[in-house]
């Protein structure tokens, strides 16, 4: 297992550190301006300097992300649970959260602003919980849905109620499709944080630090946050890993079986 964690780490460790050394001497080499592209070294240097600055906006941003995204998945995961229990809602429902789903997140940004206030954080939470929420609730319905016939019609032989089939068959039927949906939402949510914070709320956030950064011509600084929120990002899609592994474990044995 550590050997297959390894291989599985050491790949993207070292695209990472190869792609930074590329960067690094392009910038270097072709003489281009720290204005439009600023060195890694540079970046890292600002990371240093603007530490607690960055350190508070990412913190605020977090916030904002996690409990969007909790709260996302929670009424994601509620909302098809009852489409799957009640088929007319599921079938009316879900062809509307799919085209609500491809409305772009800077359509969101000003209509939530609007109508909870531009100065609040609740704006912010309500753009993430909207994103995360119909890619949770459109993958776990289909998972709920999608199970085979054979399965329902062996669990109603045997007297099975329907709370039992879906305990038994139908969630565990939804769980990898869940997981796909959490590795997609998780991420997601810190953009759809940034985004909305490009349009209002406290001016303590990532993303006013990177639009007051780029609007001084701080290049560095911004290039510094934006690094932060890809620290964000990839912390919370390794989380939403953890928890498909705890949820999924026969995952993890198969794995092991295979190998």
């Amino acid at each position: 297992m550590k050997k297959n964690r390894l291989a599985s780490v050491l790949p993207p460790v070292i695209v990472g550190i190869v792609g930074l050394a590329l960067w690094e001497g392009t910038v270097t080499v072709f003489g281009i301006r720290e204005i439009l592209l600023p060195k890694p070294s540079s970046i890292w240097a600002q990371l240093f300097e603007k530490w607690s600055v960055l350190r508070h906006a990412t913190w605020e941003t977090g916030k904002i992300s996690v409990s969007g995204l909790l709260v996302g998945i929670f009424l994601g995961v509620l909302m098809a649970l009852i489409a799957n229990r009640f088929k007319v809602l599921n079938d009316g429902f879900t062809p509307l959260a799919i085209a609500i789903n491809a409305t772009p997140i800077v359509a969101l940004a000003p209509i939530f602003n609007a109508w909870f206030g531009i100065t609040g954080t609740f704006s912010n939470q309500a753009v993430v919980i909207a994103v995360v929420f119909f890619p949770v609730f459109i993958n776990t319905a289909k998972g709920l849905n999608e199970v085979h016939p054979n399965e329902i019609e062996l669990m109603q032989s045997y007297a099975a109620s329907e709370w039992t089939i879906l305990r038994e068959v139908r969630i565990p039927n939804a769980l990898p499709f869940f997981a796909n949906s959490l590795r997609l939402a998780a991420p997601l949510s810190v953009i759809a944080a940034i985004v909305a914070e490009y349009f209002g709320g406290p001016q303590d956030r990532i993303g006013t630090v990177i639009t007051s950064s780029a609007g001084f011509a701080k290049y560095d600084v911004a290039w510094a946050a934006i690094a932060m929120a890809s620290g964000l990002g990839l912390l919370l899609f390794g989380s939403a890993l953890v928890t498909e592994r705890l949820s999924m474990p026969w995952r993890i044995s198969g794995d092991i079986k295979d190998n």
